[in-house]
């Protein structure tokens, strides 16, 4: 890998960072991502944290993650110093065009490119409703999909829920899926894709303690999170306060 300082100190910082809150990381899979060529890492969303893990996951290949970030985190004078220098590509919700454009040219270039195909994060904590874009990116630059599932992050620092601050101890379990090769319609194959993550997810739930009742379990294994139905009405409900802020 060519060098990249203020990529390598930013995964420094990240390390240390898991270090002192404790986190407890078991893999599962990591030889599922290629070590050369472009690769589309398809993750699902549960925290704001979560791509701390994704940049763990392709360290352990001797791999970098160009991360898809929102434009308007270039105006922060730090974040735009870090999305310019570890080659992070901005996603302009106006003018999408260019982000994928930018997107696949990295990934026909050989990189790892980081989409979360749910594009924000699930207040469920289930896998939402897929966008198409990871699908459209791999079959644009024929490179594979790799599903990446990460689990327990949403305990420090995620939507709704006090934040977990200080040296806690909490495991995360990280699975990865098999690659799946660009083939049919993007909606064919963001349904595949969609597949494989239900089952890499379930990989990186099994054997993980879901205490009954807790607000960061889905509803389905015990736990008082929303539904899938119930955190759609609430980002509704956002969606509508914010359009209404915007109008007046």
């Amino acid at each position: 890998m060519s060098r990249e300082p203020v990529y390598a100190t930013l995964t420094a910082l990240v390390r240390a960072i898991t270090a002192v809150q404790g986190l407890r990381t078991t893999y599962r899979g990591t030889e599922n991502i290629p070590r050369e060529g472009g690769v589309v890492l398809a993750v699902n969303h549960t925290a704001y944290l979560d791509f701390m893990q994704v940049g763990l996951v392709a360290r352990r290949g001797k791999r970098r993650v160009r991360f898809m970030m929102k434009k308007e985190l270039e105006a922060n004078p730090i974040v735009g110093f870090l999305m310019r220098h570890c080659k992070a590509i901005g996603v302009d919700r106006e003018a999408g065009a260019a982000s994928f454009a930018a997107a696949v040219e990295s990934l026909r270039d050989g990189e790892l490119v980081c989409v979360y195909p749910e594009a924000t994060i699930s207040r469920s904590f289930e896998l939402k409703r897929f966008k198409s874009g990871a699908a459209r990116m791999a079959l644009e630059a024929q490179v594979p999909i790799v599903p990446v599932a990460i689990w327990g992050a949403q305990r420090v620092m995620t939507k709704d829920i006090p934040r977990a601050v200080g040296r806690h101890n909490f495991p995360i379990h990280i699975a990865v899926g098999p690659p799946i090769q660009p083939h049919g319609t993007p909606d064919e194959l963001t349904a595949e894709l969609r597949t494989a993550m239900e089952t890499t997810l379930a990989a990186a739930q099994d054997g993980y303690e879901h205490p009954v009742g807790a607000r960061w379990v889905p509803r389905r294994l015990g736990g008082t999170a929303p539904t899938l139905e119930e955190a759609l009405k609430i980002e509704e409900a956002e969606m509508a306060a914010r359009r209404a802020a915007r109008e007046k």
